[in-house]
Parts: C-alpha cells; structure tokens; sequence
C-alpha cells in the first residue's frame, strides 16, 4: 500500500491510499466484463442479423408475386426504332386502355400484365415533321399509327415489334 500526499492551492491537504494491485485488478475485471458483454452482445446481433435475413427473405417469397411481361420495340415506317411513340395497351374485349406508356431512344417499351392467359391489344401513335433546312416542318406533320395483337399464356415474357404507318 502508498500513502499519497495532495496540496491543492488553498484546500487542506488530503491524504489518499492507494493499492496497484487493488487497481489493476479491478480494471482487469472491469474489461473482462466488458469483453464478455461484448461478446454476449455480438452473439445477439448475429443471430438477430439471421432472424432479420430469415424475415426479409419470408418478405420477399410474400411480396414475389408472378406476372407476364409484354415487351415491344416501336418502329416507324423507315424501320428504325422510334422515340416517344404514345403506346396503349388493354385486353381483347374492354374498351379503355389499361396501361398507357411511352417508348424510350431505343423505342422500347415494357408492361407487366395479370399472369393469366389473355390477348392484349397494343396500339401505338405517333407524330413526325420531317426536317427542311435544319429546322421541322409543322405545318407537313404525319401521323402515324399501328396495332398490334399480343397473347399471353401466363407468367411469360412475350417480345414483339409495332410498326407505325401512316
């Protein structure tokens, strides 16, 4: 055991034991405490992290639902892809629209559909002004149009190309 000996400025001066051993063993306690919480700790994020895997997963088959995906690529009458052709979609038999879409620079477009069997017409519309000098003609604007018949037969991928004709 030591025997310290503190001033501190105008307080009277105090005397404090002190044990090395007495603290050393108490900070080794301390820490090993702390290790095996720690370790207690890190033993119940991984298995909760497996618990919440396990639960996301379960979520995902919940959320997976099946579906059938009608996929088509808009063509205009020189038989390249066309941008920004208006493209609608309903099943045979029903008069409005159920999906409206518009292709993209490569003229696709893509449309999940119910997984049961049905037939879908896609209809496109489109309108182009052809280029004099640098700048668009509006006043010589063609419309163009096409239709297109699509069968599904389920949670199937049906691929297909739309051609628009004045």
């Amino acid at each position: 055991m030591r025997t310290k000996t503190k001033t501190t400025g105008t307080r009277k001066t105090k005397t404090v034991n002190t044990d090395r051993r007495r603290i050393a063993i108490t900070a080794a306690l301390g820490l090993a405490v702390l290790g095996l919480g720690a370790f207690s700790f890190a033993q119940d994020d991984s298995k909760k992290a497996d618990d919440s895997k396990k639960a996301a997963e379960d979520r995902k088959d919940d959320k997976k639902k099946d579906y059938g995906v009608i996929f088509g690529t808009a063509y205009g009458p020189d038989d390249r892809p066309m941008y920004g052709v208006r493209v609608t979609i309903h099943q045979v038999g029903k008069k409005h629209p159920s999906w409206e879409l518009i292709s993209d620079h490569r003229g696709e477009f893509a449309q999940r559909v119910p997984p049961a069997p049905a037939d879908y017409l896609v209809t496109g519309q489109a309108e182009m002004a052809p280029i004099v000098n640098g700048k668009p003609k509006t006043s010589k604007k063609k419309r163009l149009k096409g239709e297109a018949r699509v069968h599904t037969d389920g949670a199937e991928w049906r691929d297909f190309s739309l051609h628009l004709n004045e």
